[in-house]
Parts: structure tokens; C-alpha cells; sequence
């Protein structure tokens, strides 16, 4: 295992690239399931959960090569099986998207319950109620999704999902794509990688309409073409860079970063008295002074997102006054608080909400990653801590984060990646 070493107190300044959005590639991997043949994917991150995708994608019999321009090109036309197994499925919650492909263009699909999901925190309930009302019949057996279609396929449908999911409303959106007749999918996700799947499956012929509301009509197709798709820049990496030079009195170009998916970050930050400003092809972040305490509450897009509650809470570790941060999204989203108190911190945490007190600084201490975005929290953290951070466990970070430390280095960070047994 790895550790970063981070020497906290420089202010980041420079230019950083962002890369291609991890929840955005997922499904648009998946997607080309849905064509026999070949297609072709540029702006790839280059993450674990994206390996992890690939491999399971070669598993099912697609033949992958990566191209001079660093794009890949994947070719689905003799696929050698419908099933993805539980040894990589387990790895990554995102795998379940598979099943919405390999249904509409098998009639069959055999998926793993991913890893964590006995149908409980985060299920996929959604995703199989929603096929079922395409025709599909669904069986869990032995921790696996037995799904069929009707004989002559999936038949379009209206589809209502009880609750906003991004996951279920992707799963739909491939596997009605291949559907016959029109479907309706209601109450669904807004994302900006909810259009992006959207725009690549457009690229294969797919007939959609909708994607940024919460409903999208799709006329289903008896085959989709090739598909030619770059996956837009990750809205997330970009808070997590702009928190990073928020907090440490920064001044930071962000090439990609696109304004219009990132309003309720760069609205709080506003009032936080961060700059944010948009600047040639990206956005410009910079703060010195003060910054100043400001609620937030998680809520499905256009709110503010959950993903980058953890980011800004830390930026409000040294605010003047207190804020409270409300978690709606997802349960158990506080495990980076204690790591963040041990820095010197002063949150408390009730129920779904942290209250937080600003404090004058922080200190590096020895701190764990408990997941993906509690890593970065703390990345950013010892950034602006007083003496040397050491954060453990970053095989989290290598899951959502392009050559993170790489990158903060180029800013004028002291980062380093060294074994976790490391003495210095």
C-alpha cells in the first residue's frame, strides 16, 4: 500500500488540465455493448474504476486497443458471454451498468450484485423495477440478477422511478435504446453525465430526447451504429481543485472545467468570498483573505453536489464563524470528520448534518482515507495544514483522480506518493 506526504502552507498557483469525467466514462464504456462492432471513446481518465471497466468489458469478449491519440477503441462484435462475474463486479459499484446493455442486445444477462449491495444502502431496486416495466422478467439468485426479455425483445414503456437515481436512469437509457416502441422515463436523473450518455448514444443513432430534465422520451431502435464520443471534463475533479485553492490562498487556471456544471459549487464559494470566473476554456479560481462561513445542504442536480460536500466542508474548517453542512443524498457521508478533527478541526456531526467551526488552522497529522472523496477532503487539508500530512490508504484516490499528486506538484505543492511503511 501507498501513502501521500504532503509539507502543507504553499499557496497552489498555475495551470492544471482536468481530465475526463470518471462518472461519465463508466456508462459510455457500457454503452458500446450496444453495437456490433466497433466504437470509438476519447478524453479516457486514466483511473482505476476505468480499468476496472475495461477489463470487465474484454472479460465479456470486447476487443480493446488503445489509439495514437490516446482514445480507445472497442469492438463489441463477438462478444463471448452475457454474464459479468463477481470477482470484477465486486470491485466496482458502477459495473451494474452492463445489465441494461447486455439485456437489450441478448434478450439475457446474467450480472453480479455489486459488491456492498444486498439491495440496501445504494440498490439497485430502481434499475431492476424499471426493466421489469420494459418487459424484463428479473430473478436474484445465488447474489446474481437473472434478467430476461420477452420474446421479440424489450418493448418500450413508461417508467417511473420512485426516487432520482443516476445510476437506474443510465441503466434505462441503453437498455430502451434497443427497445421496441417508445419509452418515457420519469422522475429521472439531471446530471451533466446523464446528457453526455445521452449525446454518445446519439452518436450511435439512438433517437432521445430530454436529458437534463426529468424526463426523457426515447424512440427505441432495432440496432445503434458506431459509436464516436470524448467524454466531457470531470465537474468533480474540478471542485476538489477548486476548494484545493480556495483553502490554500491560490490562484489556479482550470483548462476544461466548464461553468455551467459547476453553478451550486461556484454559488456557495461566491458567498464564501471565493473568485471564480470563467477564463478562455476553462475557469479561474482564486482567494486571499478571509473566507467566510456558509450552510449547504447536498441535493440531486442542479443542488449542490454530494460528491464535493466533503471539499467544501473542509474549506469551511477555516472559515470565520460556524456553518453547518446538511449530507440528503447518501447515509454515512461523515467518516472524513474525524480524520479532519485530528487536523485540528472543530466539527461536530448530528444526525445528517456537521456543524462546523472555523478554526485558525490546521495541523498535518497521520490521517486515513476512508473512501474516494474523504481522500481528497483530506489531500486538501494537509495542503493548507500547518508542518507534514501523511494520508493513508490512497489506493481510494487512484479510483477518481488522474495523477492527483502529479498534478499539485505542477501547482506548488510538496506531495509525495511513497510506500504506506515509508519513514521518511
Amino acid at each position: 500500500m501507498e501513502k501521500l506526504v504532503i509539507q502543507g502552507g504553499a499557496a497552489l498557483k498555475g495551470e492544471v488540465r482536468i481530465s475526463g469525467a470518471k462518472n461519465a466514462a463508466l456508462p459510455v464504456l457500457f454503452a458500446s455493448l450496444l453495437h456490433e462492432g466497433e466504437s470509438r471513446i476519447a478524453n479516457l481518465p486514466r483511473l482505476q474504476d476505468i480499468r476496472t471497466t475495461l477489463a470487465l468489458l474484454m472479460e465479456l469478449g470486447v476487443g480493446i486497443q488503445k489509439q495514437d491519440d490516446g482514445s480507445r477503441s472497442l469492438d463489441a462484435s463477438r462478444l463471448l458471454s452475457n454474464e459479468a462475474p463477481y470477482d470484477l463486479v465486486r470491485k466496482m459499484r458502477a459495473s451494474v451498468l452492463c445489465l441494461g446493455p447486455l439485456l437489450a442486445r441478448f434478450g439475457e444477462a446474467r450480472v453480479s450484485l455489486p459488491g456492498g449491495c444486498a439491495i440496501g444502502a445504494r440498490p439497485i431496486d430502481l434499475h431492476l423495477r424499471g426493466l421489469e416495466a420494459l418487459g424484463a422478467s428479473i430473478e436474484l439468485e445465488a447474489g446474481y440478477v437473472q434478467a430476461k426479455a420477452p420474446k421479440g425483445g424489450l418493448q418500450g414503456g413508461r417508467v417511473l422511478f420512485d426516487r432520482v437515481t443516476v445510476g437506474g436512469t443510465e441503466n434505462l437509457m441503453m437498455a430502451a435504446s434497443l427497445a421496441t416502441g417508445k419509452s418515457t422515463l420519469e422522475n429521472c436523473a439531471r446530471e451533466p453525465e446523464i446528457c453526455d450518455l445521452a449525446d454518445a448514444l446519439r452518436s450511435m443513432g439512438a433517437q432521445i430526447s430530454g436529458d437534463g430534465t426529468s424526463v426523457i422520451e426515447i424512440e427505441g431502435s432495432e440496432s445503434l451504429g458506431p459509436m464516436d464520443h470524448t467524454v466531457i471534463p470531470d465537474r468533480i475533479e474540478a471542485g476538489t481543485y477548486m476548494a484545493a485553492a480556495a483553502l490554500t490562498q491560490g490562484n489556479v487556471k482550470l483548462h476544461g472545467a466548464r461553468l455551467e456544471h459547476l453553478d451550486a459549487l461556484i454559488s456557495k464559494m461566491a458567498q464564501a468570498g471565493v473568485e471564480v470566473r470563467r477564463e478562455g476554456d476553462g475557469l479561474r479560481v482564486r482567494h486571499h483573505g478571509e473566507l467566510h462561513a456558509v450552510d449547504v445542504e447536498t441535493r440531486p442536480y442542479p443542488g449542490f453536489p454530494t460528491d464535493l460536500q466533503a471539499q467544501f466542508m473542509v474549506l469551511m474548517t477555516r472559515a470565520t464563524g460556524s456553518s453547518a453542512v446538511t449530507e440528503t443524498v447518501f447515509e454515512n457521508r461523515f467518516m472524513h470528520v474525524p480524520e479532519l478533527n485530528r487536523m485540528g478541526a472543530d466539527i461536530t456531526t448530528r444526525g445528517r448534518t456537521a456543524f462546523i467551526r472555523g478554526v485558525p488552522e490546521l495541523h498535518g497529522a497521520k490521517v486515513m482515507a476512508t473512501d474516494l472523496r474523504a481522500s481528497a477532503t483530506l489531500v486538501i487539508a494537509g495542503l493548507a495544514a500547518i508542518d507534514t500530512t501523511e494520508v493513508l490508504r490512497v489506493y481510494h484516490l487512484d479510483r477518481g483522480y488522474e495523477r492527483i499528486e502529479d498534478k499539485l506538484t505542477a501547482l506548488g505543492a510538496s506531495v509525495q506518493r511513497v510506500p504506506q511503511d515509508w519513514k521518511g
